[in-house]
């Protein structure tokens, strides 16, 4: 709308008018007031950082000072819409494997406790020497009858606790964030989403002129992962102090690509540092878009092999004694 010349107040109040939630009507009043009274939009939306966040207020607020409001925000969009495009690529690559696993594990539970207890009976009136297999899925499956809400809810309550933890405590976040880069296939995925995100937020704070440790100092604080964040709050002070920052990438090789410190590198010689960063952030994200489609495909044979085992361990249990009967029968005969 600011490109098309319409005036901020007017487009604000467009917003307003699309707003369903009361919070979200009372920070737009908020913010149509400030600007009626003459304060910058960057200021106002400080107001409600935790909305906005330090990323869009400093793009917004260079747009505003230099007097390109509307190609700023257009940046914006364009990297929260890449961003949520990169979350939903891993997010889809996930689903699948995770929805196998449950439905397997609850198809399974409802066979052993539902169904092998009706054959119980017979294989007792018989008096035949169950296998090991169906010995054990009669233990399973009485302890499932037993505890099995029991099971449930506590598999539900630690699945709460861990994510209050990793929530609440920043040494669990850092902790739970180490672990999944060191996942293999899905580590890799994580490496790579997080450096899309680090460098298109480098570059776009870069390319609309704010300063290198500003941005470094905004993009640190835009950064989920707690090993990066720590990791970038950690080499602020030496970047300061006129170090560059791909001598301080490459003393991490293990979660800072070589490839990454040493475009850097290139991009800091040659004053050309906002275009590296963008550059690297189209690579990335295209290694994202690769590795989590291959992900799916390395994935899938794990998933049959462990249906497989599931389906065929319980199969084996209720035949084998069935097949014993069976021949019992025809040797009686």
């Amino acid at each position: 709308m600011i490109h098309a010349s319409v005036p901020i107040l007017d487009s604000l109040n467009i917003l307003k008018r699309q707003a369903r939630s009361k919070g979200k009507l009372n920070m737009y009043n908020q913010i149509i007031e400030d600007i009626s009274n003459g304060q910058f939009l960057a200021k106002s939306l400080g107001k409600f950082h935790r909305v906005f966040g330090d990323f869009a207020i400093n793009i917004i607020h260079t747009g505003e000072t230099s007097g390109t409001l509307d190609e700023s925000l257009s940046y914006l969009a364009e990297e929260l819409e890449k961003k949520q495009r990169l979350r939903r690529k891993v997010f889809g690559a996930l689903v699948y494997p995770v929805l196998i696993v449950i439905a397997t594990l609850g198809i399974t539970g409802l066979l052993m406790v539902y169904i092998f207890p009706k054959l119980m009976p017979i294989f007792d009136s018989l008096q035949v020497d169950l296998p090991f297999t169906t010995r054990a899925l009669v233990w399973l499956s009485a302890f499932l009858l037993q505890w099995g809400l029991w099971v449930i809810l506590g598999t539900v309550g630690v699945i709460i606790f861990l994510y209050w933890l990793v929530s609440t405590q920043e040494r669990a976040h850092y902790a739970w964030d180490r672990i999944i880069l060191k996942i293999p296939l899905l580590g890799k995925v994580a490496l790579s989403y997080q450096m899309a995100n680090i460098t298109r937020t480098l570059g776009l704070l870069l390319k609309t002129d704010i300063g290198v440790i500003d941005a470094l100092r905004i993009t640190s604080d835009t950064i989920t992962n707690m090993v990066y964040k720590r990791q970038f709050k950690g080499f602020l002070d030496k970047i300061i102090h006129g170090e560059t920052i791909s001598s301080q990438l490459a003393k991490r090789p293990d979660i800072f690509p070589s490839l990454l410190a040493e475009m850097i590198a290139i991009g800091e010689k040659t004053g050309r540092l906002s275009d590296t960063f963008m550059y690297l952030s189209q690579l990335y994200e295209d290694d994202v878009e690769d590795l989590t489609k291959n992900l799916s495909n390395a994935i899938e044979p794990v998933l049959m092999i462990f249906m497989g085992v599931v389906v065929g361990f319980v199969a084996v249990s209720i035949i084998t004694p069935i097949y014993q009967i069976t021949q019992n029968l025809n040797v009686q005969r």
